[in-house]
């Protein structure tokens, strides 16, 4: 099964704003479910959001609603993750990870991980 890679971390100051991007085999995108997720230093994996096969979104952490959103691109082959406002608090290495159609809450049906893309939120 062919990786996602993610991109577009970096460093950026509070109140900023960064796009994530998720490219995904052209073969399994349409049917996938795409989820982002993040593991900031000492502290376990947490879901963010989720954009299903039919694109639904699911939010997994609420302290991301109103600033984070979650898009697919199915021409490109690419899921966005747009962060608005971004806080201290949202530095991670976020990950993307894909599963067939339905999003899940248990990061453990995700089967497919890319490497990671660090951000930064930092004066």
């Amino acid at each position: 099964q062919v990786q996602p890679v993610e991109s577009g971390g970096g460093l950026v100051q509070p109140g900023g704003s960064l796009r994530l991007s998720c490219a995904v085999s052209r073969f399994t995108l349409p049917y996938s479910a795409i989820g982002w997720f993040r593991q900031a230093p000492g502290k376990e994996r947490e879901g963010v959001l989720c954009i299903n096969s039919r694109n639904s979104i699911t939010y997994y952490a609420d302290s991301v609603k109103g600033r984070f959103t979650i898009s697919r691109d199915n021409a490109n082959n690419t899921v966005y993750l747009r962060m608005n406002s971004l806080k201290p608090e949202d530095t991670a290495v976020y990950y993307c990870a894909t599963r067939i159609y339905y999003c899940s809450k248990d990061i453990g049906d995700f089967s497919s991980w890319g490497q990671g893309t660090q951000v930064t939120v930092s004066s």
